[in-house]
């Protein structure tokens, strides 16, 4: 039997005014209240400038009130979210308490300056993360997520603190700005030591391939807890290297091995995503693939570029989790069906694309500046454009439109999503204290470009389809940790 099959709703909608425990309620409405006053702080430190604190302890400056925003009002979409997601659960309470405490942690985090106290948050940022994602005490297998993640950021804080030593021992700030002031005297085997445990760091907590499992293997998480995951805990790699760019522009070469980490990322990511058939997986391989963007404009030297990548995939990929439900559909297989990866382009399409795509960086470079010269901002525009194309061209393809449509409708969706790119990024910048660190493009970054476009074109024509061996090498690397899988559905077990 071929076709849709659905069942109807059972019962009622949960009334989330009713009988409402008190704890979810209280700490939505301060959750919601932190984000009114972080936006009343962002107005009146765009209209003020400058920046304030507790020397040697929190620095707040233009990075930290965005972050405050961003996160806030996201954990408040959440939280509200969660009030009826969670309704009847045994752990609603606890669950709440996590994720409010989560917040708290992360919007301190934005904000310290101290190292000790940095690394500290850190450490408890991933804490609370793996609570989120086991928090379902009678599965066993959240409770081995929650440890394969547990592992991970334990790892990643063991990282940051061998680098904020190294960084300690060799400057003697004790700060964040204190380091960052003293960087033009960084260099030698301790800085090397401090640099690369900082990428390393940034990699595990952003998801970056090899280190990319534990995300795929946190499916137990309630879903509003995967949607604050994947909007806002795998961005705090970016924040990381953002915080410590000082330290990680004092070499072009260090910088060139950031790009090719995160176009790795980037395009496994976009190839793990081919072979997944099931929603949450596909969204959490596109979340590996968009950190890996995010890296790369990180080792471009665009660090306001990756504040706004992440922001604005934040935004994208909280609403995919939270309405993952109704892209869910039961069919049964039919030779009708279509592929689940690749699909044949036309010409008449490539030629749409390539036009649009051209309009699209003419835009970008006359809004932002970038492109204009032959360095590294040639080729930001170049990944913003291939990345904002595919976005507009992913929605288009989901949609009832003939295929004539399609092709009018691809540069009436791109143009104004990269134009918003292009603002939003301006408006980032001008908040950072972190100056652009433009590089000089080099042969390596002509071929990082060359194979991305290559893999993309693979994948879009479904070329990669025809080795069976690719194939189950993908579909390997997409498996979560054997015991995380739900083999049995008795194993379940909320209560």
């Amino acid at each position: 039997m071929s076709g849709h099959s659905s069942k109807p709703t059972v019962g009622p909608l949960p009334d989330t005014t009713v009988d409402s425990p008190f704890v979810p309620v209280a700490l939505t409405r301060l959750v919601w209240s932190l984000f009114a006053a972080s936006v009343a702080v962002l107005i009146a430190s765009v209209r003020f400038g400058g920046g304030w604190g507790v020397p040697g302890v929190v620095a707040v400056d233009g990075l930290t009130v965005l972050m405050w925003v961003v996160v806030t009002f996201f954990s408040g979409v959440v939280h509200s979210y969660s009030r009826r997601y969670m309704a009847g659960s045994a752990h609603k309470t606890r669950f709440f308490v996590a994720m409010s405490g989560f917040t708290a942690v992360v919007m301190a985090l934005v904000a310290a300056d101290h190292v000790a106290l940095f690394g500290f948050l850190w450490a408890a940022m991933g804490l609370l993360m793996a609570e989120l994602i086991g928090i379902t005490d009678g599965w066993k297998q959240a409770q081995a997520a929650a440890a394969v993640a547990r592992k991970y950021f334990t790892a990643s804080s063991v990282l940051l603190g061998v680098a904020l030593t190294a960084l300690w021992l060799e400057t003697g700030a004790t700060t964040i700005s204190g380091i960052g002031a003293a960087a033009d005297t960084l260099g030698g085997p301790m800085w090397l030591v401090a640099a690369g445990a900082l990428v390393l760091a940034a990699m595990i907590q952003s998801a970056l391939i090899p280190f990319h499992k534990w995300l795929l293997s946190s499916m137990t998480a309630p879903t509003p807890a995967s949607a604050l995951m994947h909007a806002g805990f795998v961005n705090a790699g970016g924040i990381l290297l953002t915080r410590f760019a000082p330290v990680i522009t004092v070499d072009s070469t260090l910088m060139l091995a950031v790009v090719a980490v995160g176009a790795a990322s980037a395009s496994g990511g976009k190839l793990l995503k081919s072979v997944r058939t099931d929603v949450k997986g596909k969204l959490g391989c596109s979340t590996v693939g968009q950190m890996g963007f995010m890296i790369m404009q990180v080792g471009l030297g665009f660090f306001g570029a990756a504040i706004t990548h992440l922001i604005l995939h934040g935004f994208y990929k909280a609403y995919q989790f939270l309405s993952s439900g109704e892209q869910v559909e039961r069919t049964s297989p039919s030779e009708a069906t279509e592929h689940t990866v690749g699909r044949a382009t036309s010409v008449v399409g490539l030629v749409v694309a390539l036009l649009t795509g051209l309009a699209g960086g003419a835009v970008f470079t006359s809004l932002t500046g970038k492109g204009a010269t032959v360095d590294s901002g040639l080729l930001l525009t170049f990944f913003v454009v291939i990345t904002t194309l595919h976005a507009a061209r992913s929605a288009i393809q989901h949609t009832a439109l003939s295929t004539l449509a399609r092709y009018g409708a691809v540069p009436l969706v791109f143009l104004p999503a990269i134009t918003v790119y292009a603002v939003v990024y301006e408006g980032v910048s001008g908040l950072l204290t972190v100056s652009t660190a433009t590089t000089e493009l080099t042969l390596l970054h002509g071929v990082i470009a060359v194979g991305f476009v290559g893999i993309y074109a693979a994948i879009e024509t479904g070329v990669h389809e025809h080795s069976q061996r690719l194939y189950v090498a993908l579909l390997n690397a997409t498996q979560p940790s054997s015991n995380t899988l739900l083999t049995s559905t008795e194993d379940y077990n909320e209560y």
